[in-house]
């Protein structure tokens, strides 16, 4: 396939910050040519876009962990695609690469730069899992679990947003190093598939409790030797009701905060459970830990490639669909990992 710069490569632009919730007027839609390839650049074709919630920290101009988006740029994001132009002699046409392309349909890499292209194997594993349970949401559930959680056999952890694509990862992980899995997700359907087709041990509806006693009895239920290790991605009042069920010594892994990623205060209602229980809480960002990253994304891809982790995706059709798309992701819309098909 022979692309010139006659070619428009439509994109996504964050057009400005929001100011509350995240809205389609936040974005904006541009057409640009492909510029030629210089020495040492592939074009890359996008067939995925990954949505992720730590997108939404990034359109904010606040103080975080990464550098905010810029206004009038293509949005982060991770894709998947094919090679469709080299100029680099380590990567041929046809070539399947995984990389951060953007909210785009091509993107100009230079494959010299260490990590901004990766070739992946999809013989045994789908192109789009590469996105999800074998990428960076599965290198995190893995993370998380693994390095600061660390349950031992026999051990509870809790997992919030548990069908999502982290936290479903994080069950499946926690049942094979033989701990009980209890996941908190949002809706009988969710639930259902978290305990059926995931094997967690048991699943909480939040949404079925309006008041935090209700939710507390129902978490109390399914975790009588308590919590030994939670895996947080939310915050709020699900957060509050697992820390009060937390053992003394247990672990708490902070991935995410979906709960106040539109700017609002996340208030913890007893903080002091820190202290009498000796919690360790960590956040962490995955990023940062690139070093566990061949060792994650070898052991979860021979899970998916034997079917031994279980995933599930939500794809929306057509770039021009990405902000509608994301702004469902923000609103637990999706169900799994949220994707975008962009061919």
């Amino acid at each position: 396939m022979s692309l010139t710069s006659a070619h428009l490569n439509t994109q996504i632009v964050l057009a400005s910050r929001p100011t509350g919730a995240v809205t389609p007027d936040n974005f904006a839609l541009r057409e640009e040519p492909i510029p030629e390839l210089t020495d040492g650049q592939v074009l890359v074709r996008h067939h995925y876009l990954s949505l992720d919630p730590y997108m939404r920290g990034r359109m904010n101009d606040g103080k975080n962990y990464a550098a905010p988006q810029a206004i009038n740029a293509v949005m982060i994001g991770g894709t998947v695609g094919e090679i469709v132009a080299t100029r680099h002699a380590k990567y041929a046409v046809g070539d399947s690469v995984v990389g951060m392309g953007g909210w785009q349909q091509f993107s100009v890499v230079d494959a010299n730069q260490p990590g901004a292209v990766r070739k992946v194997d999809t013989q045994h594993v789908p192109l789009s899992a590469y996105l999800g349970t074998v990428g960076m949401p599965g290198v995190t559930a893995w993370y998380g679990l693994l390095k600061i959680c660390e349950p031992k056999p026999g051990q509870t952890v809790v997992v919030t947003a548990a069908s999502g694509a982290v936290g479903s990862t994080v069950g499946q992980l926690a049942k094979h190093h033989g701990a009980r899995a209890v996941g908190i997700a949002g809706g009988p359907e969710k639930c259902a598939y978290v305990v059926n087709e995931l094997g967690f041990d048991a699943c909480i509806d939040y949404k079925a409790h309006a008041d935090a006693a209700g939710l507390y009895r129902e978490l109390k239920a399914a975790t009588p030797d308590g919590v030994d290790c939670l895996f947080e991605n939310v915050g709020g009042r699900v957060m509050d009701a697992v820390l009060s069920r937390m053992n003394a010594f247990g672990r708490v892994a902070v991935c995410g905060m979906i709960s106040g990623y539109n700017g609002e205060p996340i208030p913890m209602t007893n903080p002091r459970l820190i202290l009498t229980e000796r919690l360790r809480i960590e956040g962490f960002i995955v990023s940062e830990h690139m070093e566990v990253w061949p060792q994650a994304l070898h052991e979860l891809g021979e899970g998916v490639a034997t079917g031994r982790i279980k995933y599930r995706e939500t794809v929306a059709d057509g770039i021009t669909h990405a902000p509608e798309a994301f702004i469902g992701l923000l609103n637990g819309r999706n169900f799994g990992k949220q994707l975008v098909k962009l061919i």
